[in-house]
């Protein structure tokens, strides 16, 4: 399976081109101070930050690999905090330093179970007792007959979870099950649910689910 240096050059080329699409469910955050500090992990170009930002939040951070993705974030928010995550999920930031994370269509970039777990445990350790963690990711298509064939093949050919597929375009994704993306969350208290449809990057309509965990 591609491993993370092909993802990251996956998003510097190809992945600069594209257009992502959750909705930020900003009731979902009501509860939070303007002066809330924020970080939005695997931000891209910015797009949920500057969401953010406009709704008040004065205090908004944004990580993620790609370097491409990043400076064209700085040039279209150049008041906002960018960095490069240069060796994810690790976080230059201590334990406890945000209020709440935002992780949107990031899970689906990291197909392998183990890499998850190290990013939801990362992203703990840097959230307060009682922060929001609020994820929005797509879960599995299994209604669409080209989906299911995609993860079919490529669990035969490289042993991965079903629901890891590779895009036209060469992205490696994945899809998740309900149950799966629960458990990642198991050491959070679930506040919120919520089941979406959401377009793809490359034009799909695909079921998604957000969901709002407070860390215990």
């Amino acid at each position: 399976m591609n491993g993370s240096a092909n993802q990251i050059a996956y998003w510097d080329s190809v992945g600069t081109t594209k257009t992502f699409t959750h909705p930020v469910n900003l009731t979902w955050l009501s509860g939070l101070r303007p002066s809330a500090r924020i970080l939005d992990f695997g931000c891209g170009y910015g797009r949920v930050m500057g969401e953010l930002a406009e709704h008040g939040f004065r205090d908004v951070s944004g990580v993620d690999p790609s370097p491409a993705l990043i400076e064209r974030g700085r040039q279209v928010w150049p008041d906002l905090r960018f960095a490069v995550l240069e060796s994810s999920p690790a976080l230059a930031y201590p334990a406890a330093s945000f209020d709440a994370v935002v992780l949107f269509a990031v899970l689906t970039c990291v197909p392998d179970d183990d890499a998850q777990r190290a990013l939801i445990a990362e992203l703990s350790r840097v959230l307060v007792p009682g922060g929001l963690l609020y994820v929005s990711d797509r879960l599995l298509q299994d209604d669409d007959a080209r989906n299911r064939q995609r993860y079919r093949a490529h669990a035969q050919r490289f042993g991965a979870p079903y629901g890891v597929f590779t895009t036209d375009d060469g992205a490696v994704c994945r899809h998740h099950e309900i149950t799966h993306l629960r458990g990642l969350l198991a050491d959070f208290d679930l506040a919120e649910e919520d089941r979406i449809e959401v377009a793809t990057m490359n034009g799909h309509r695909s079921q998604a689910v957000q969901v709002l965990g407070r860390r215990r």
